[in-house]
């Protein structure tokens, strides 16, 4: 019987052991801080295996800064926290399927690792831009005092949370700004299913070293494209130009998988009509000079335009047999080298579709042309964003509208993200945005599930960041970011369902919050203490904790979801905790009898956990295993 671990895992050990697999010979020894010795990689020696030619000097192409090793460091790093349910400020929590977690969003995106790893179709993130006057969470390891680092980074909030303010004069300005992205970027990657995509805003203080940073982390042969969106209209004055745009950078996880959709275009007005509905025409054939009848000879052949059998003033019947009084027409050729162009179709795509699909047509010079009907009511996203409802303008306007004042600078409009959000994801996928602020993202999905029926779930991850105690934010009663965040979901949940009049929406949340461990430290160094202080000690489990903050860790550790229903049940006067069916059966209680254990084993969980205080004796331990094995053999047990 295994005991729960209680922290994430240490990614750079397990990296580890697989080079250690591959290559044993690059790995050697080393001290670390401490002065113990501890396994490393020769990275000379893994570089010269990995090349086929001899490694010579120290020159290359690469993006670093200053703080960069402590940021890769930083991503791999475990670490003993947990998220804690919190009921009460949750909307729907039994049905629900989405997740408002609050905490510094490197820490989540570690504890989401086992359970969301795959899984996330779509994340589109908002960090700080990085203007002078941002306030993030940065892991700074440079030796300073204490005062001296109270004076660098302010004190810890209410949250505990230490907030670094990004002022230009720090010396580190952008290399502190990287290494608060980097790690989390590198954890978020993880989490992207393998036709994944992610969006990131951004402007042009940092637009340029995110896009380097993405192509470290994603591969640069995953970029998609960068968004140009004329966020500000009327301009905002920085002296000497006024700014309108801002950017969004859009890369895939493996382009190779990688899957998006097109944008409907809702008042799309068609010139010609069939027996199948509205189209527009386009030639037929492929007007790019790299593809030639030379290298493309399958897609050179000549249509026959049959004159006696018009279909209307402009459109005639095709074949690819030549008839009486038929015209014989090929691709045209490029006007500016002469190419010879191809057609877009083969033989048998063209076989199957003439006279439905593709038709002959008479232009008004009197050309006849090959034309392709065009019945798309859908385009593809374009790179550049100029509609009015992509501006910030627009995003206050909305969050205005639903708190009745402006308690939130600029947020993102709704559509920016509704469109984001159809190209990047399925009709049932999660979304994931670990820098949630007002929760846009998570508006959004509920109103795009309104409009075409989807069932997309959201994730937000946002830090309890304390509002300024002066602003009117804060004296309407919402004391940190969450709680607007918060609030706008129940707020907008609502307001959609009273204008679609769709009740089977899914506008409900479960709040999770971050915390340290459930356990004490003696669960993690139980050497550490000796008897007589473990004897004064009734538990290893911290005295304010829930059995439903238990649960939740374990589903972390086991590599659930967290939005699976769950419920509690009585067996006997013990309380046993069954989420989605048998996935996971948790008893927390004490001294649980062998008749409880065996009708817990009788439902055959695929997982199985109790308190290590369950067991009485090292016997009434051991019967558990003979329980299991001999009534649900696949169960796999653990203990708190």
């Amino acid at each position: 019987m295994d005991k729960m671990k209680m922290e994430t895992a240490n990614k750079t050990l397990e990296k580890l052991d697989i080079l250690k697999e591959m290559f044993p010979e690059v790995i050697t020894e080393t001290k670390d801080e401490n002065g113990d010795i501890i396994s490393a990689v020769d990275a000379k020696k893994l570089e010269q295996l990995l090349s086929t030619k001899v490694i010579e000097g120290d020159e290359s192409y690469d993006f670093t800064w200053v703080g960069k090793k402590q940021a890769m460091v930083e991503a791999s790093r475990p670490i003993r926290k947990t998220l804690r349910p919190c009921k009460e400020e949750s909307v729907d929590w039994d049905k629900t399927e989405n997740l408002y977690i609050e905490g510094d969003n490197l820490d989540v995106l570690k504890l989401l690792q086992e359970s969301y790893l795959n899984k996330i179709k779509m994340i589109y993130i908002d960090p700080p831009y990085n203007t002078g006057n941002d306030s993030f969470i940065y892991p700074d390891d440079y030796k300073t005092n204490k005062d001296q680092y109270d004076e660098e980074v302010g004190a810890i909030d209410e949250s505990g949370y230490r907030m670094f303010k990004n002022t230009e004069t720090n010396g580190r300005f952008h290399s502190s700004w990287c290494s608060m992205m980097y790690p989390r970027l590198k954890l978020a990657r993880n989490l992207l299913s393998e036709d994944g995509v992610i969006f990131i805003s951004i402007d042009d203080n940092e637009v340029d070293n995110l896009k380097k940073m993405c192509d470290e982390v994603c591969g640069s042969e995953n970029f998609i494209g960068l968004f140009v969106i004329n966020s500000t209209p009327n301009a905002r004055d920085y002296g000497h130009i006024g700014k309108m745009t801002e950017y969004a950078v859009f890369y895939a996880k493996n382009i190779n998988f990688t899957t998006t959709n097109m944008l409907p275009e809702i008042d799309k007005t068609f010139k010609y009509t069939d027996e199948k509905g509205g189209y527009n025409i386009h030639p037929l054939y492929n007007s790019n000079e790299a593809f030639t009848n030379k290298n493309r000879p399958n897609l050179y052949y000549p249509f026959y335009l049959y004159l006696n059998e018009p279909v209307s003033k402009e459109f005639y019947t095709i074949g690819l047999e030549k008839k009486e009084n038929s015209i014989e027409i090929y691709p045209p050729k490029s006007i500016k080298n002469n190419v010879q162009f191809v057609w877009r179709w083969g033989k048998d795509k063209a076989q199957n579709n003439l006279n439905t699909e593709i038709i002959g047509y008479k232009t008004e010079n009197g050309e006849y042309r090959i034309v392709q009907k065009m019945r798309h009511t859908e385009k593809i996203i374009r790179n550049l964003l100029t509609d009015t409802s992509y501006t910030t303008r627009r995003g206050t306007a909305e969050v205005e509208e639903i708190f009745g004042d402006k308690y939130f600078s600029f947020p993102k409009p709704i559509n920016l993200l509704k469109n984001f959000i159809t190209v990047g994801s399925d009709e049932a996928s999660i979304i994931l945005d670990f820098f949630s602020g007002s929760a846009t993202t998570a508006h959004a999905v509920m109103q795009l599930n309104a409009e075409d029926g989807g069932k997309r779930k959201f994730i937000m991850v946002q830090l309890p960041e304390v509002c300024d105690e002066k602003s009117e934010t804060y004296k309407a009663g919402y004391q940190n970011i969450c709680e607007i965040g918060k609030e706008r979901i129940r707020r907008a949940g609502k307001k959609i369902v009273e204008e679609t009049g769709k009740t089977d929406l899914d506008i409900g949340f479960r709040v999770l919050k971050l915390d340290e461990s459930n356990m004490k430290d003696v669960y993690y160094a139980p050497a550490d203490y000796n008897q007589s202080m473990l004897d004064r000690m009734t538990s290893n489990i911290k005295e304010d904790r829930t059995p439903e903050d238990l649960l939740y860790a374990c589903m972390l550790e086991w590599g659930l979801e967290l939005s699976l229903p769950h419920e509690t049940k009585a067996i006997n006067g013990y309380n046993i905790h069954i989420v989605n069916e048998g996935d996971l059966i948790a008893c927390f209680d004490e001294k649980v009898s062998e008749d409880v254990i065996k009708q817990i084993a009788d439902m055959k969980p695929l997982r199985v956990v109790f308190r290590d205080s369950s067991f009485a004796t090292d016997s009434a331990r051991i019967n558990v295993d003979e329980i299991f094995k001999l009534k649900s053999p696949n169960t796999n047990i653990k203990v708190l």
